[in-house]
């Protein structure tokens, strides 16, 4: 089908949309595909193509393999696309936590090698953050973003430890991140509060919480010598749903993205208020055409993964 690059966007998937055969099929049918899962296991030293294609899972669900799979997944499927359409350019970009890295090579504002060592080094210092501060997750269902703020604010002062709200999804789809007696606290007071569930999660890791100050410091000492430049095409971030238009932008987004909340509801809606109407998922999954939907019903999401989506896109 065809789109218009004035309408569109592309946003790339984190962590979590990754599946043993991510990109097998694709590497199998295109050459460009291929290269990049090559370039990647030569940079890393591992054949992370083979762990993508054939697993093990529990070896590819582990933090330091998953970010570097989903960035060189998305960044295969990204480059499929442009093999096909050499002249397209969406009106802006953005990704998902994690995702955010794919999105800054798909703007040109990061190179893919440099965007591998860093999301590998993030993984690593998100795994050694949660060794030295355990934490942990919980999904909230079915309460406005108001509430569970309120309510992570108010078991924050009551247990004397940090929980805070993460991940805005989408409306009615929330997740919180902290330490295991505050998140305890504040599901119990989400309960209350009429939540349709309220569940921790199987991680014990508090990702965008302030238990990963650690993690955040080790991670912007690598950004200080990656090759961030002004991007050739507008990122909406995570910290705060703006447009980075330029590497000292770029750099103050990421130099916060651990410990601060993933506004993906507002992004979306910044992004439609700027024009777009279109999104295109490059890489794992569709989780995040799903979102999208309930964020706007009226957008039009395609997930592109495989060569067969690949195809209808480009058709």
């Amino acid at each position: 089908m065809p789109i218009d690059p004035r309408t569109t966007a592309f946003v790339f998937p984190g962590q979590g949309s990754q599946f043993v055969g991510m990109g097998k099929a694709l590497a199998q049918t295109d050459p460009l595909a291929a290269e990049v899962f090559a370039r990647a296991d030569f940079v890393l030293g591992l054949s992370l193509s083979t762990l993508c294609w054939e697993g093990p899972a529990e070896t590819l669900n582990d933090t330091v393999n998953t970010q570097p799979a989903l960035l060189t997944h998305s960044v295969a499927v990204l480059g499929a696309l442009q093999r096909r359409l050499p002249d397209f350019r969406p009106a802006l970009v953005a990704g998902h936590s994690m995702g955010e890295f794919s999105a800054l090579v798909a703007a040109g504002a990061l190179g893919f090698e440099d965007a591998l060592r860093l999301v590998l080094e993030r993984g690593r210092a998100m795994q050694a953050a949660g060794r030295q501060q355990p934490g942990g997750m919980a999904a909230i269902l079915g309460l406005e973003v108001e509430a569970v703020v309120a309510a992570c604010a108010q078991a924050t002062a009551e247990a004397g430890a940090v929980v805070q709200l993460a991940n805005d999804n989408c409306p009615g789809q929330l997740v919180i991140s902290g330490d295991g007696a505050a998140l305890d606290r504040a599901l119990e007071l989400l309960t209350a509060a009429g939540a349709k569930k309220a569940v921790r999660l199987a991680v014990s890791i508090g990702a965008h919480s302030p238990l990963m100050q650690p993690a955040q410091e080790r991670l912007n000492r690598a950004l200080a010598g990656a090759g961030l430049a002004d991007p050739r095409i507008p990122i909406v971030g995570n910290v705060d749903a703006a447009r980075l238009e330029t590497a000292d932008a770029i750099r103050h987004d990421l130099e916060a993205q651990l410990t601060s909340r993933v506004r993906w509801t507002e992004s979306i809606q910044a992004m439609r208020a700027a024009g777009v109407t279109t999104f295109v998922e490059l890489g794992a999954g569709n989780v995040l055409c799903g979102l999208i939907r309930r964020i706007d019903r009226a957008a039009v999401t395609l997930a592109v993964d495989a060569p067969e989506s690949l195809a209808l896109l480009t058709a």
